[in-house]
């Protein structure tokens, strides 16, 4: 009996496996029963959030790498670097086909093909320099090595875009796919797949360039009109010297405008004096507007009057041009002339500070009252026949009766503006004043019973036609000065300014006395010509 009996220890210990492992095991069959036990990390059966698929996982590391690719370009993939006398920004795009484009504000844009892939070149050309410019009208032996210059411009602003867009690709793309996936390694596998993709398209646009773009470009906006002005590539290339030395002018010419414009002489007339800038034929020249405003601001110009022609072929295209009008200092008087189009009134209607005259209905613009007519004739449009002088002098005729019913009527104009002289000397005896344009040559004349006929040049220095002759037609302009009580002329200064590629300028000072009915111009009174560099051409 004493061998069988246990101590005192061994009647207490528990039993040391099924009674612990059995209610643990029991324990996870309920759990999963009841669904509720913890999903192997490894069992897709079994997991609350499936893996996507590896297509879809693809696709949307695609999508990741080209938005923050695109981002990146956007942000920092550009390069402002100058080509020539021409400060232009570049700038890589995404593009299903492809190219090249480049942006020359305002006047439009032109599109080469020069290469295929995902991937399109966008050049804006800021502005022209006037140093370097200025360097290569002082300098003319540098024209020859300007191509040159220009290939080394260009082959290093490439450079430093593709530097710089390589850079903008893949922080672009690391950044945005670290923001989604919220890890690196998945962050730094979109930036070297944005890389290979930038480097890929690279390869396809270098595979695929054509040099011989640059002969078939395709014009937009105020450009559209460059080949019917400019010629096809066969003619450039069989007289390229004088397309050379024209476009050293062209390049030049605005330069030249500026300096000329900010050393004219200023008048300081009586303070009770009306100061009336009269400009005309315009001709979609941009230097014009930058004159103009110039002009404004030295003689402090009360009052604005164009006399037509500010326009080429009066196309939609060409209303672009105009919104520099609502801005330049002083109220804007206009008239249509022939080679305005009835669109492009409406767009200069629609400017504010514009005041378009027409049908002989008087208008009162800074003190002063005018009334006009638009050109009867639109000389663009062949498919009219245009009626010359007679229809000029109907016109005319129609006015001559408006000023005279407002004068009846205890309303005298002022001033009347015409755009061709034909129709202006219909109203001579009717009005003081008749300003007009149309002939790109200064003259005034007193006319019959008190008229006086003034004609403005070219304000715009012939614009698309400033080449066509061997002399390069000069930039007019006047200054009129008026009794601010009775509107009567006192006297007007007379702008001229050196053409295109020329620098002189001069300012010629005349008085009403000096001209009678029948008689000739007199002499230029002295003039001041503006300070010109060294070895610059003279007029």
């Amino acid at each position: 009996m004493a061998g069988n009996a246990s101590s005192p220890h061994e009647s207490r210990r528990p039993p040391r496996t099924a009674p612990l492992r059995a209610p643990a095991a029991l324990l996870r069959r309920v759990r999963r029963r009841l669904g509720r036990s913890r999903p192997h990390r490894h069992d897709p059966e079994l997991s609350l959030h499936p893996r996507p698929h590896p297509y879809a996982r693809a696709a949307g590391l695609v999508a990741v790498t080209v938005l923050g690719a695109w981002l990146g370009l956007l942000a920092v993939g550009s390069v402002r670097t100058p080509v020539g006398p021409m400060d232009t920004h570049m700038t890589l795009r995404p593009s299903f086909s492809g190219g090249t484009k480049i942006n020359v504000p305002p006047l439009g844009a032109l599109t080469l093909d020069s290469h295929h892939g995902p991937l399109r070149l966008d050049v804006d050309v800021d502005k022209l320099d006037p140093v370097r410019s200025r360097a290569l009208v002082d300098r003319p032996e540098r024209l020859g090595a300007l191509e040159s210059t220009i290939s080394e411009d260009v082959g290093q602003g490439t450079l430093d875009l593709a530097v710089r867009s390589c850079v903008a690709v893949v922080c672009g793309a690391t950044a945005l796919g670290l923001a989604v996936y919220r890890r690196p390694r998945r962050a730094l596998l979109s930036g070297g797949l944005a890389l290979t993709l930038l480097l890929a398209s690279s390869a396809t646009a270098y595979a695929t360039w054509n040099p011989r773009s640059v002969l078939e470009p395709r014009f937009s906006g105020l450009l559209s009109g460059a080949p019917s002005v400019v010629g096809d590539a066969r003619s450039i290339v069989t007289d390229f010297n004088i397309y050379q030395q024209e476009l050293a002018r062209l390049v030049t010419n605005m330069t030249k405008l500026y300096d000329a414009t900010t050393t004219l002489p200023t008048y300081q007339p009586d303070p009770t004096t009306l100061r009336l800038l009269h400009v005309s034929d315009i001709h979609l020249n941009p230097a014009a507007w930058s004159i103009i405003r110039s002009l404004v601001k030295q003689y402090d110009i009360d009052l604005i009057v164009d006399s037509g022609d500010t326009m080429d072929h009066g196309t939609t295209a060409e209303n672009g041009f105009l919104t520099p009008v609502a801005d330049l200092g002083a109220p804007y008087v206009w008239v249509r002339g022939n080679h305005d189009s009835e669109d492009t009134q409406k767009a200069m209607e629609s400017k504010k500070n514009v005041t378009v005259l027409d049908d002989g209905t008087p208008h009162t613009v800074a003190g002063v009252r005018l009334a006009g007519i638009g050109d009867p004739q639109f000389t663009p449009d062949r498919s009219v026949d245009s009626g010359g002088d007679p229809q000029e002098r109907r016109e005319g005729r129609a006015l001559a009766r408006s000023l005279r019913e407002a004068r009846a009527e205890g309303d005298p104009v002022d001033i009347a503006v015409t755009h061709n002289p034909v129709a202006a000397e219909q109203v001579a005896g009717t009005v003081p004043l008749v300003l007009a344009g149309h002939t790109h040559n200064r003259s005034q004349r007193a006319l019959p019973d008190g008229t006086r006929m003034m004609i403005e040049g070219t304000t715009g220095g012939g614009g698309l036609r400033a080449v066509e002759d061997e002399t390069p037609q000069k930039v007019q302009a006047s200054v009129l000065y008026l009794d601010r009580e009775s509107k009567q002329l006192q006297a007007w200064d007379e702008i001229t300014l050196g053409g295109l590629g020329l620098t002189t300028a001069e300012v010629s000072r005349r008085l009403p006395g000096e001209a009678r009915p029948g008689s000739s111009p007199s002499p230029t009174v002295p003039s001041t010509p503006a300070p010109s560099t060294e070895g610059s051409p003279s007029d």
